[in-house]
């Protein structure tokens, strides 16, 4: 019996190994092998998620017209990667991926490391800030003394508890954008908010838009259900959207979705103006496309001068177009996953009933926690002190960078929690496995792009600051030099891989 549960057509593989990119070869620099380039390649993938564990590659004949190259160089680097514990092969079956004994199954997303490993590794793999404190503390008190009415009831309420609803209802209202608790369902976090849309809309097969880069995540949900992404290319820096390019996109390739992150978006910081976020909106209505507009984001506006742009569901009074997701993950802490969508009540409604066969609802206590918070003005308050915190991690990161790494290359948002770095013509994949041996974990621009895009990135989050942060950007500098003198992928099994 065969042990693979997916394949990786030669094409595919092909284009994959082809977005990787390495910096030129210097004087007296010695290149690999073709064949052991090939196997460092594909073993680079396997490590990113970006091909699946268990995938039956494509027979040697097939790889190696679709990389034109000789069919024993395809040989040699499948034994070599065979000896490294990446490759397994049964006569009659072919050959598929896997990874050496003692090592973790690499995650297709971003994943926080285990608080065992916050020790020993920098974790700059998630976007997310520790607890504000006394206002978690203080949100949970609150919420057990709201609680015992509720302890009477089933407890299920895959709505949202009608009380949280009514506070996000008005709180949209009071920013100009009339709104009923009825055009509110509560979820378990974004993730959850946007899985229930894309089940509801999507189904396999269908197109999505996506922001190119856009958040990891999402992009590989979306995957996982089957959709068949379309990228569409952000403006240059942090210009925001391509809005002709966008038009060109959903007129042609018609998607069912297009997901979109306005403000702050992740990983560049973009923020779209309100002329970009109207002409969207223009574009998604005449093209027939729901325009799902995460704001999670929405209220990290770290500097001052930096005025809020109108919702993106402003612009679609009808509400026949725009399907609002927001969360407090972001904002305020990840440990409290309560997400939000706003939408017309007919969407609502349909979103509540397929719930039933999916999570059934979110917990109540979290619910009441939130509550807590947008109806004493503790929100305010934690959200002004996570600005301060995230504005100074971003200049003291933003300085470290500048400092140990030069050649890289990046805009300073104004906003959000994420650097977009262009690293110098060195390979991000790379970077990130040298990372791992030197003690700072960084996702690499692929996780952002799809088939293979922004090879030449990195995304740096404003968790760190201070000696921590100095200490992050010396980390990576070691891992560029390790890269630079080609000490990763040199045909050693890597460390035990952190996802």
């Amino acid at each position: 019996m065969a042990q693979w549960t997916s394949a990786v057509g030669a094409g595919q593989l092909a284009r994959l190994l082809g977005s990787q990119q390495d910096r030129p070869a210097g004087p007296g620099t010695r290149r690999p092998p073709a064949y052991r380039a090939l196997a460092d390649g594909i073993r680079l993938l396997v490590l990113e998620g970006r091909v699946p564990v268990a995938a039956r590659l494509p027979a040697e004949r097939e790889l190696a017209l679709a990389l034109t190259v000789s069919r024993t160089t395809v040989a040699a680097a499948y034994e070599a990667l065979r000896a490294e514990g990446f490759l397994e092969s049964r006569r009659g079956a072919g050959s598929w991926t896997a990874v050496p004994a003692g090592n973790p199954l690499p995650a297709r997303g971003l994943e926080p490391l285990p608080p065992e490993a916050l020790g020993s590794v920098i974790d700059l793999g998630c976007a997310a800030l520790p607890a504000p404190e006394p206002w978690l503390t203080r949100a949970v008190q609150g919420a057990l003394e709201e609680l015992p009415p509720y302890t009477h009831t089933h407890g299920d309420y895959p709505a949202g508890l009608p009380a949280l609803r009514t506070m996000i209802a008005e709180r949209y209202t009071a920013r100009g954008i009339p709104t009923m608790p009825e055009q509110i369902m509560v979820t378990t976090g974004a993730m959850g908010a946007i899985d229930a849309i894309c089940h509801l809309f999507g189904g396999r097969g269908e197109r999505i838009a996506v922001e190119s880069p856009s958040y990891a995540n999402i992009l590989q949900l979306m995957r996982e259900a089957g959709a068949r992404l379309v990228p569409v290319a952000m403006a240059e820096g942090l210009a925001g959207w391509d809005v002709d390019r966008w038009r060109q996109v959903l007129r042609e390739a018609a998607p069912r979705i297009a997901y979109v992150v306005a403000d702050f978006h992740n990983p560049t910081g973009a923020l779209a103006d309100d002329d970009q976020r109207r002409r969207l909106v223009d574009a998604a209505r005449a093209a027939g496309t729901v325009l799902v507009a995460d704001e999670t984001m929405s209220e990290l506006r770290l500097d001052d001068d930096v005025e809020r742009p109108r919702p993106v569901c402003a612009f679609d009074p009808a509400g026949s177009t725009v399907v609002t997701v927001g969360s407090a993950s972001k904002a305020f802490w990840a440990g409290m996953r309560i997400g939000w969508v706003r939408a017309a009540p007919d969407v609502v409604r349909s979103l509540v009933a397929a719930r039933a066969y999916a999570d059934m609802g979110t917990p109540v206590l979290e619910q009441l926690a939130v509550n807590w918070l947008f109806s004493t003005g503790g929100w305010e308050q934690a959200v002004t002190v996570r600005r301060a915190q995230a504005r100074q991690n971003r200049d003291e990161l933003v300085a470290a960078v500048r400092r140990e790494l030069p050649d890289w290359e990046f805009e300073v948002p104004r906003g959000g929690l994420t650097l977009w770095v262009r690293t110098g013509g060195l390979s991000g994949s790379r970077l990130a496995e040298a990372g791992e041996r030197v003690g700072v974990r960084v996702p690499s621009g692929p996780r952002f792009g799809v088939d293979g895009a922004f090879e030449g990135y990195v995304r740096l989050p404003f968790t760190v600051g201070g000696a921590v942060a100095e200490e992050a950007a010396a980390r990576l500098a070691a891992a560029a030099r390790l890269v630079e003198k080609g000490g990763v992928g040199g045909g050693e099994a890597p460390r035990t891989f952190v996802a």
